[in-house]
């Protein structure tokens, strides 16, 4: 079930909700200094916001404040082969109550990673703004579907 009010959602971001769930992988590219690096993460689509959570001392976490560029790629497995690609800008979230808000929001156990809850010191929930999102069948060439900010 999406996490939105399907009334009120985009078709086009249920859609990329919906193949995102069904990935097998997802990885995020941040940047240090000049050079990229890639990570699996299991972001949680909210809407046309994108959150994940990492570590406080992690290297996404001081990568991110340098720099909040970033590309996901959620990969679908065959026989779907469906891919979502995301670009956009990532911010770190500070507020104690839209961390505990998110907790919930994210389809995963947290606790697992975090056993203090959404106050815990080494919890970083991070907000991903899109300026672009793509979806699309065999690496763009099927059915490319493009959304830009």
């Amino acid at each position: 079930m999406s996490r939105i009010d399907e009334r009120d959602a985009d078709p086009f971001f249920l859609d990329v909700e919906a193949a995102s769930k069904k990935a097998v992988w997802c990885s995020v590219a941040t940047v240090a200094g000049d050079e990229p690096r890639v990570r699996i993460v299991h972001p949680t689509w909210e809407g046309r916001v994108l959150w994940f959570a990492t570590g406080t001392q992690s290297p996404k976490h001081r990568q991110l404040e340098k720099n909040p560029a970033v590309d996901i790629q959620f990969q679908v497995a065959p026989p779907d082969f469906v891919h979502v690609l995301v670009r956009g800008r990532a911010e770190i979230v500070t507020d104690a109550s839209e961390k505990k808000r998110v907790w919930e929001v994210i389809d995963y156990d947290l606790t697992a990673f975090w056993p203090g809850g959404p106050g815990d010191p080494g919890f970083t929930l991070v907000k991903v703004l899109p300026v672009r999102v793509e979806l699309s069948k065999m690496f763009g060439a099927q059915e490319k579907r493009v959304w830009r900010s």
